[in-house]
């Protein structure tokens, strides 16, 4: 849209070209089959002020988003991404150094912890397919109720996240959100 009056881009997004889903409590996800549909779009967002979000074929506006300074932001990210696409680097995750789990639901991760003596609250590291934070570990994390078999730390990450590590017998497998992830590795 251009000043909320004039349409100046459209993309209809559903079963045909993308999937929708709410992820781990956290807003909507839309994941677009084909990546030129995914590079449209942030063409659209970038070279728009507002963003209107509406149902095919209905005059009902859902949401009129301001988008101002985005522009600059995803043409920072498409030349970085470019960057380490042409120098070979990429940003692939760097190999794992302890038990790796894997798996979820529609979005696939690779997580890997480390208990670290920081010397502060902040105790453990957790890395998502990559990204690492900072967490604090709780081993008393179900209060005076029994712990289900297996558990031995909950993760609590700095964004709010909670990990949840289990081992029983030979098997160990994180839960995180709504998923388990087993060790692969």
């Amino acid at each position: 849209m251009s000043n909320g009056t004039t349409e100046v881009g459209a993309f209809q997004a559903g079963r045909a070209n993308s999937s929708f889903r709410v992820v781990d409590n956290y807003p909507v996800e839309i994941e677009f089959n084909d990546a030129n549909d995914y590079v449209f779009i942030l063409d659209q967002i970038a070279a728009n002020a507002t963003l209107n979000l509406s149902m095919t074929d209905q005059d009902i506006s859902y949401a009129i988003l301001e988008l101002k300074g985005s522009s600059a932001a995803i043409r920072s990210l498409k030349r970085s991404c470019s960057n380490l696409a042409s120098s070979g680097s990429g940003s692939r995750p760097e190999a794992p150094e302890g038990v790796v789990y894997c798996g979820g639901g529609g979005t696939q991760r690779q997580i890997e912890y480390a208990i670290v003596d920081t010397g502060s609250d902040w105790d453990a590291r957790v890395t998502v397919n990559g990204e690492t934070m900072d967490a604090m570990t709780s081993y008393s994390y179900f209060g005076n109720a029994e712990p289900p078999r297996g558990f031995i730390v909950a993760l609590l990450g700095q964004d709010r996240s909670e990990f949840l590590v289990f081992e029983d017998g030979s098997e160990r497998w994180i839960e995180y959100g709504d998923y388990r992830y087993d060790q692969c590795n």
